[in-house]
């Protein structure tokens, strides 16, 4: 009988060993290749062992099944379980992690910018990738491209035509909208003057028009005397002196823009002896394209009339000193005249007009009514001056000698035609300030 015994507890403890190793868990290992990289990431997910079947927790909510498995992770650091099941069901885990570093693109532009100029656009793309194309996106429409140098950095320049939103894109990885504001161009055209009775207008639009509407106010003093959207026509009823104040309403995205002028509502005829704000504005036309006046005043003198005989000279009108209607338009239209030989200092003087030009800075400073040779004897070329006299030598007021007896000089009688000796005549008030800017061996080119 005990022999029995112990020979059942030899089987049990037998078969509690065998039962014990059926139960040891199954041996797993897991590896994940890449394991780190920039997201999105495809990782292939592997699992080895002597399991029968393996099943995934991916670590992002997500799950799997099977020895090999293949999955994008997006950007973060996120731990793959795999638990690997025998065929008599018992159970063991391993785990891999896996690194999806985010791509990253910032965008940084000006904060604001003329209309149509150009505007630079930089950023940085992480983690830096030299050589990647960027591109730039203006809401959903695509302006350009930069190329990422060493660093991440890129740049890029466009016209600035809009406020944005600007953005930069890489792949999936987009910057924040950045926006600009905008600075449109604003056109106005201001008449120089105006006649008495005659149709004028003030014109002003902005560029692009999307910037918002423009407003045109005109003023006598203080009081508005017109207003309107784009386009008023001046009051010419009568003389005055009139500010044009313009401004826009900007709309989102762009800046306000504005320009202030003045306007001049003048008599249509001036002759010599004429006085008032008419000349006022006559003379400060002459003087703003550069004609010779000894004052800018409300009187219209022999200094005034030798000016608009001067403009009507370069012009090719009738030399009469005398302003109508036609000659304001033709000031309203004109630009000052350009040198025809070369920069520096020099004197220019127009032997067919019978005009001298003054140049400064190869600019012309004056523009002054002559009289030249009567018989046409006033030699042409190109000399210098190689006397002065200060005040009189003869006849001569101030004379600058360029060639043998041939002069610039001052004299009282200065006609709208040759009517010298040869020399070169101009107004007795402006011939010692020729003389002090001159000196000894200054350019003098005559031209017919």
């Amino acid at each position: 009988m005990l022999r029995r015994v112990r020979g059942l507890a030899v089987v049990l403890v037998a078969l509690a060993l065998a039962a014990g190793a059926h139960a040891a868990p199954p041996l797993v290992t897991a590896t994940a290749a890449p394991a780190q990289g920039i997201a999105p990431l495809r990782v292939t997910l592997a699992a080895s062992g002597d399991a029968a079947t393996y099943s995934w927790d991916l670590g992002d909510g997500t799950t799997a099944a099977g020895a090999v498995v293949s999955h994008v992770y997006c950007a973060g650091t996120h731990v793959a379980t795999v638990t690997a099941t025998t065929a008599t069901g018992e159970t063991a885990q391993a785990q891999v992690a896996v690194a999806a570093t985010a791509r990253t693109v910032s965008l940084t532009t000006a904060r604001s910018g003329d209309y149509d100029s150009p505007a630079v656009l930089t950023g940085v793309l992480r983690p830096a990738k030299a050589g990647e194309r960027v591109h730039i996106y203006r809401g959903r429409t695509h302006v350009t491209s930069a190329v990422a140098r060493a660093g991440g950095r890129f740049r890029a320049v466009i016209r600035l035509r809009s406020p944005g939103p600007y953005r930069a894109v890489y792949g999936a990885a987009a910057s924040r909208e950045r926006t600009v504001l905008v600075r449109p161009r604003l056109t106005v055209s201001i008449p120089t003057n105006a006649v008495v009775g005659a149709r004028s207008a003030v014109t002003a639009r902005v560029t692009p028009a999307a910037a918002g509407p423009v407003t045109v106010r005109v003023r006598n003093g203080r009081r508005i005397v017109a207003a309107g959207r784009g386009s008023v026509r001046l009051p010419t009823g009568a003389v005055s002196d009139l500010r044009v104040e313009v401004t826009s309403t900007p709309r989102s995205g762009f800046a306000g823009v504005r320009r202030a002028g003045r306007t001049s509502v003048v008599q249509p005829v001036l002759v010599r002896g004429s006085s008032g704000p008419s000349v006022l504005a006559l003379e400060r036309r002459l003087r703003e394209l550069r004609y010779a006046l000894k004052t800018v005043d409300t009187v219209f003198d022999l200094d005034t009339f030798e000016a608009v005989t001067a403009f009507q000279k370069v012009h090719g009108l009738p030399r009469t000193g005398r302003v109508e209607a036609p000659l304001w338009r033709r000031l309203a239209a004109a630009t000052v005249p350009l040198p025809r030989y070369g920069r520096g200092d020099h004197i220019e003087v127009d032997k067919g007009r019978n005009v001298l030009y003054e140049i400064a800075g190869g600019r012309v400073n004056r523009i002054v009514h002559v009289s030249t040779g009567l018989t046409g004897n006033t030699p042409i070329g190109t000399f210098h001056v190689y006397r002065k006299v200060g005040g009189w030598d003869w006849v001569l007021w101030y004379p600058m000698y360029f060639l043998r007896g041939f002069a610039i000089h001052g004299y009282p009688s200065v006609p709208a035609y040759p009517a010298s000796h040869g020399c070169v005549r101009v107004p007795m008030w402006i011939a010692p300030s020729l003389f002090s800017r001159h000196e000894h061996g200054a350019r003098i080119v005559v031209f017919a």
